[in-house]
């Protein structure tokens, strides 16, 4: 009885998520934080900065952070100190304070031309959407990093 061996089957395209850390990531250490910062500063992306220091300040997931209406941290003229957001997951209520950097972010990004008739804090990009997907904040965040 003979065997034949057979040739070694390689796939022709390289895997999506090969050298690639899976599952939990490390936190970010405060320097990269401040570094994301800096580089959202310096791009001029008032939305992305706003983003970014409310998901710092809130440690909210995305699908919660994604959400929240702009009565949820703005009343009279002035970002709240703090805020409360209703977890998706949980569904339990969660306050969180906001810091005084990402408040004036907030502002700028409340007074920006984009958020002229939105209820939401993040509107959509889409005409259809009143807020951005998860995966459009996913994105947004994580595009500097």
């Amino acid at each position: 009885m003979e065997h034949t061996n057979l040739p070694a089957v390689r796939p022709a395209n390289r895997a999506w998520n090969r050298d690639r850390v899976i599952g939990q990531k490390r936190p970010l250490l405060p320097r990269h934080v401040l570094a994301i910062r800096v580089r959202l500063k310096i791009s001029g992306s008032i939305r992305d900065l706003a983003l970014f220091n409310l998901a710092i300040d809130s440690k909210l997931r995305g699908c919660d952070l994604a959400r929240p209406q702009a009565r949820d941290v703005f009343s009279s003229d002035t970002v709240k100190e703090r805020a409360s957001v209703i977890q998706q997951k949980a569904n339990q209520p969660v306050r969180f304070e906001i810091t005084e950097s990402t408040r004036r972010s907030l502002l700028a990004w409340l007074a920006s031309p984009a958020m002229a008739a939105s209820d939401y804090l993040w509107p959509g990009r889409l005409h259809n959407r009143a807020h951005i997907s998860t995966r459009q904040y996913e994105g947004a965040v994580f595009h500097v990093a």
